[in-house]
């Protein structure tokens, strides 16, 4: 009986050995900290919609409502998410200065901090595009930039020029130049379809194929024209055009000015 006694565990062996375990295998860390850091994000993210509800009031919700259902001046932003945010008021598109056929590019009044706070307050309104991380739009691949091409001329060519320098739509509308756009703001235009321009959620065009056109419109942007006046990229007609009204135009009047300088022009 008394060799059996001597053998019986404590009954905080248990707790013991089981505390050792989990520190050395890093489950102690992991089975506290991630609490603490979720209430710490969840606090962080609570005081960004806060935030950014205070300056949805002051400068969105005249048009688009104070809870953003929308109104007759604005339309309802539920469902847009944080991508449809970052891209209208980081281009200074939005707040709108007044009403047309379409809002165009203009400085922004919001810093970065801000932009992602309102975000965060839409966001919340209901599930949308997620502003992408710059992972998601940055390119390391240099196969992409000839990939994008082809997706560029298949999707985007028509309205925007093959060479992304904006043309003209119906109504007073028009596809503005891709020319110094921000790599992140092209994507979240893809995933969101601004104004005129239909979206191109994951389902339709993926992550990838997103990526690859943002890397093709970069390097278009960064390519030097070799051919000198590149008369806006807008191909043959554009040039064709030049010609004739230049170049046929200054033959004629070379031919009448050596006309009225001949000798039997002279004397009559």
């Amino acid at each position: 009986m008394k060799k059996l006694s001597a053998r019986r565990r404590h009954p905080l062996a248990a707790l013991v050995v089981l505390l050792l375990a989990l520190a050395a295998t890093g489950g102690l860390y992991a089975a506290f900290a991630p609490a603490g850091q979720a209430q710490a994000d969840t606090a962080a993210q609570s005081l960004a919609i806060d935030e950014g509800k205070k300056l949805f009031a002051v400068g969105c919700s005249s048009c688009h409502g104070l809870d953003g259902q929308g109104s007759s001046d604005g339309p309802s932003l539920v469902g847009v998410g944080s991508a449809a945010v970052d891209f209208q008021v980081a281009t200074g598109r939005m707040p709108a200065q007044q009403p047309g056929a379409q809002v165009p590019k203009k400085k922004n009044i919001y810093t970065q901090p801000e932009i992602d706070q309102l975000a965060a307050f839409v966001a919340s309104l209901g599930p949308g595009p997620v502003a992408p991380l710059e992972s998601q739009y940055t390119s390391t691949n240099p196969d992409d930039v000839a990939a994008g091409g082809e997706l560029f001329r298949t999707n985007c060519a028509q309205c925007h020029n093959f060479a992304g320098k904006g043309g003209a739509l119906t109504q007073g509308k028009y596809a503005p130049s891709l020319e110094g756009v921000d790599a992140k703001h092209i994507y979240e235009a893809m995933q969101t379809g601004p104004q005129n321009m239909p979206s191109f959620p994951d389902t339709t065009m993926p992550e990838e194929q997103k990526r690859q056109i943002v890397a093709f419109v970069r390097h278009t942007n960064e390519e030097p024209n070799p051919g000198g006046l590149a008369l806006g990229s807008l191909g043959p007609v554009t040039e064709g055009l030049f010609g004739w009204i230049f170049g046929l135009g200054s033959l004629i009047a070379i031919a009448i000015w050596v006309a009225a300088h001949t000798t039997k022009a002279r004397k009559s």
